[in-house]
């Protein structure tokens, strides 16, 4: 009876590994969908392929969104001229108004999205926890997906990473 526990164990343990080989080698893309910016340009996140970006749904009622907003700054400073953009996606119950006001008050240097619909929230998995951040690669994939403020440092470090892929 021992000897039959233990294979089984061993059969598990061989198929979780075999899955978290197989889940690290695939990477989702994300979504194809298209957003507005605050000056009213319409872009799409297929349009951003070739670069490192990050996604940041954010609102201007969330503390943690207003604390993390500099140093969500100073990452895109530091990174946007090796290939880093960066699109903040208000989510669709923050008043366009505050984000506006928001944005040009705090003089944020990147794309400010505001998701009316819920659809840019809902294609990413269904954000409803703010902040959401996501990392995508150069190829559109997603990287790593962050609820609540990053670790700035470890995420700073991903993006060089990702920078230096060809």
């Amino acid at each position: 009876m021992k000897k039959t526990t233990y294979l089984a164990a061993a059969a598990v343990a061989l198929a979780i590994g075999a899955a978290g080989y197989f889940a690290l080698g695939q990477r989702e893309t994300a979504p194809d969908v298209s957003y507005v910016l605050l000056d009213g340009t319409r872009q799409n996140f297929s349009d951003l392929k070739g670069q490192v970006v990050l996604v940041n749904f954010w609102a201007t009622s969330c503390v943690t969104c207003v604390k993390e907003m500099p140093q969500m700054v100073q990452t895109y400073q530091k990174y946007r001229d090796r290939g880093l953009d960066f699109v903040a996606v208000a989510m669709s119950y923050d008043p366009p108004a505050y984000v506006d006001n928001f944005a040009k008050t705090r003089q944020l240097p990147f794309k400010v999205a505001i998701d009316n619909t819920g659809e840019i929230a809902r294609r990413f998995g269904d954000v409803k926890l703010t902040p959401t951040t996501y990392l995508l690669n150069k190829r559109g994939e997603v990287v790593k997906r962050y609820v609540g403020e990053p670790d700035f440092a470890a995420l700073h470090q991903l993006v060089e990473q990702l920078l230096a892929e060809t």
